[in-house]
């Protein structure tokens, strides 16, 4: 019988919450469709695509596109398949066999998973106890473990909470270690190094279009950096990574500021609203749950009753994410913020009679 080697042994596959729900508030996504001129613009775009050859192996139509968006040089720009494939990449190219990398937990899992697969040493550095990140531990720990890659989202997924954009330049000019700064929230936000990036020769910024831009099932994804490191990730990657439907579809919707820009405020009304409920009803309900400033399209909360209020919402057909005592959920339309508001309420209600 075939040995399986222990790296991948005891390894499952990634399965988000099994089920059904009416109401899906746990992975983070637009609750806003396309509109539908440009529904019809992609269906014209597929009709084009030529499926029997191959897609752009360096993806320049969708790359520009992004660049164009962002008002940088396409030049900076390496195109992937999600994200997900660019921390792989940048795992298994920048990571010798043995070679320390640093996460600030609690963070996004897939940045430990991708190390191990590719045989480098995860280095823990925790967060405060309010769950900001330490500058100065992070920077000691790097230097002292000897760590070649930093790397950890901001905003942070799952916190909610993002570091000013003055202490992660101190953080990348205070250690030698390549900085990976997953931005993937940032739209959200105000604090992007984004137009910044050429000051530094060990910073990556990657960027994803699944969540303030919507486009979630094309699995798209960026990592910004200096040209000698983006001569690198591409030279490093797949040939034909993001596939030319992807490509099509990006540089389309990527093309419709105005759009994003009116969804993105649409978003972030309904994050206000929702943690705006959900701080007075931590008023009326004191001591059942805290909940931290949101500078992204989600909301984080802690409780000591995290577990039986995960359970009594799918119960009731609604899906949000359980880590531990917290509660990560997303921001979704009226209707499904209303329906977990209610919910939420009512299993508060029931479990300070217990």
């Amino acid at each position: 019988m075939y040995e399986l080697n222990e790296k991948i042994r005891d390894l499952v596959p990634y399965e988000p919450i099994a089920g059904e729900y009416p109401v899906r508030l746990d992975a983070n996504e637009s609750f806003l469709p396309l509109p539908e001129e440009v529904r019809d613009r992609i269906a014209k775009a597929a009709a084009q695509t030529a499926f029997n050859r191959y897609p752009d192996p360096l993806s320049r139509e969708v790359t520009e596109a992004f660049a164009a968006y962002y008002g940088i040089s396409p030049e900076l720009v390496t195109a992937g398949n999600g994200s997900d494939e660019l921390i792989s990449i940048l795992c298994s190219a920048f990571l010798m066999k043995g070679e320390a990398m640093m996460v600030i937990l609690p963070d996004f899992s897939m940045y430990q998973f991708y190390t191990s697969i590719s045989e480098g040493r995860v280095v823990t550095c925790g967060k405060r106890e309010d769950l900001t990140i330490d500058v100065d531990a992070v920077i000691e720990k790097a230097k002292a473990e000897n760590v070649r890659m930093i790397v950890f989202s901001n905003p942070c997924n799952p916190t909610s909470l993002g570091l000013a954009r003055e202490e992660v330049r101190r953080l990348i000019r205070s250690v030698e270690a390549l900085v990976v700064l997953d931005e993937a929230y940032m739209d959200f936000w105000d604090q992007s190094l984004l137009n910044e990036v050429e000051e530094y020769d060990n910073l990556v910024i990657l960027r994803t279009c699944s969540k303030a831009i919507g486009m979630a099932a094309l699995r798209l994804g960026f990592a910004v950096s200096s040209p000698r490191l983006t001569r690198v990730l591409r030279a490093v990657k797949s040939p034909y990574n993001v596939n030319s439907l992807s490509q099509a579809v990006g540089t389309l919707v990527l093309g419709e500021r105005e759009w994003e820009q009116q969804a993105r405020a649409q978003i972030v009304e309904s994050r206000q609203s929702l943690q705006k409920t959900l701080v007075r009803m931590q008023e009326e309900h004191p001591g059942t749950f805290s909940l931290y400033e949101s500078c992204t399209n989600f909301v984080f909360l802690k409780t000591d009753r995290a577990e039986s209020i995960f359970r009594g919402l799918l119960q009731r057909g609604i899906a949000i994410r359980h880590m531990g005592g917290y509660l990560r959920v997303t921001a979704g339309n009226e209707e499904e913020n209303a329906a977990f508001l209610r919910a939420f309420g009512e299993l508060i209600a029931e479990e300070e009679t217990k």
